[in-house]
């Protein structure tokens, strides 16, 4: 009898010591939106005419740790979504699905570029909070 009464206030104490940990696995593997702010501003097309674009960024990664190191590389990250906004044209730009492939090509060059200088891509997901094309 004594030895099932301390067995359950072993267990009863060691509960709480394990539900702290996994807590503090749960906040380590957080997810985090990171914004580029300001917003991405410039111009697109070649056919003479300019057309400017406005686009709203975030940046969806797991954790602190891989938000920091994106914000330490967001300078190359936002020349690299500026060079490729650069070179879209309307039918680029014009419907629904063409965004999505376009968010889908932003979210694969900025995946490269982390992966390039940090060895792993970092960044789960690229969403457009806004998209606006002139």
């Amino acid at each position: 009898m004594k030895r099932i009464l301390f067995l359950c206030l072993a267990l009863g104490i060691a509960q709480p010591v394990m539900a702290e940990s996994s807590e503090a696995d749960a906040a380590a593997t957080k997810t985090i939106y990171y914004a580029l702010v300001p917003a991405l501003v410039g111009n697109y097309g070649s056919d003479g005419r300019l057309k400017y674009y406005k686009a709203d960024i975030a940046l969806r990664v797991s954790g602190s740790e891989a938000e920091a190191k994106v914000k330490h590389h967001e300078p190359l990250i936002r020349n690299q979504l500026v060079t490729l906004f650069s070179q879209q044209t309307d039918a680029s730009l014009g419907t629904v699905e063409a965004k999505e492939a376009l968010r889908q090509e932003a979210l694969k060059q900025v995946q490269a570029v982390l992966t390039q200088e940090e060895g792993q891509p970092l960044v789960d997901d690229l969403l457009f909070n806004n998209l606006i094309v002139q």
